[in-house]
């Protein structure tokens, strides 16, 4: 399987401008997961009508595997700025589960009451196991149940699908 990255960017792009047209959000923060979150961020905010600096989030320890998995070698910072009563657009590379967008809304909520969260994604893989649904979507995807997503970068920026055991 193939995947487009440019053509999923470009849809988020223009599916990013229109959605904060049509619901008259200006000036959002723009909020990408670390790590991949943050690369799709940072090549989506031009299309976002904001002038806020790209802000991050590491949901290392709000994950609900956190016990299990153990500390991730690879801890990234939480950059955000006071949340309360604004828009905010929460950018991630892959919907699964949904459960790290679950953990990334717990977070926010420490950093204030956000007016709004719109959930940006590059790929959908449609395989839910929490009722979360992304407001913008790149590609919608389905994978074999031994297949994953997997972006690297930041620079270049790229995308392949892996095969796991």
């Amino acid at each position: 399987m193939t995947l487009d990255l440019d053509k999923a960017l470009a849809s988020m792009k223009q599916q990013l401008a229109q959605y904060c047209q049509q619901h008259h959000i200006d000036n959002p923060i723009v909020v990408g997961i670390h790590s991949g979150g943050v690369w799709v961020a940072n090549e989506i905010l031009d299309a976002v009508p904001t002038d806020e600096e790209l802000a991050t989030l590491d949901i290392t320890f709000y994950r609900d595997d956190f016990t299990r998995a153990g500390l991730n070698p690879k801890v990234g910072h939480t950059q955000l700025p006071a949340l309360e009563d604004r828009h905010v657009i929460l950018v991630d590379d892959v919907l699964m589960s949904g459960r790290t967008i679950r953990a990334a809304m717990n977070e926010i909520f420490d950093f204030g009451r956000p007016a709004s969260i719109t959930l940006a994604i590059l790929f959908d893989l449609n395989s839910r196991e929490l009722p979360i649904r992304a407001d913008v979507v790149g590609e919608q995807l389905s994978l074999k149940p031994n297949q994953r997503v997997k972006l690297s970068g930041p620079t270049p920026l790229a995308v392949s699908v892996i095969e796991t055991h």
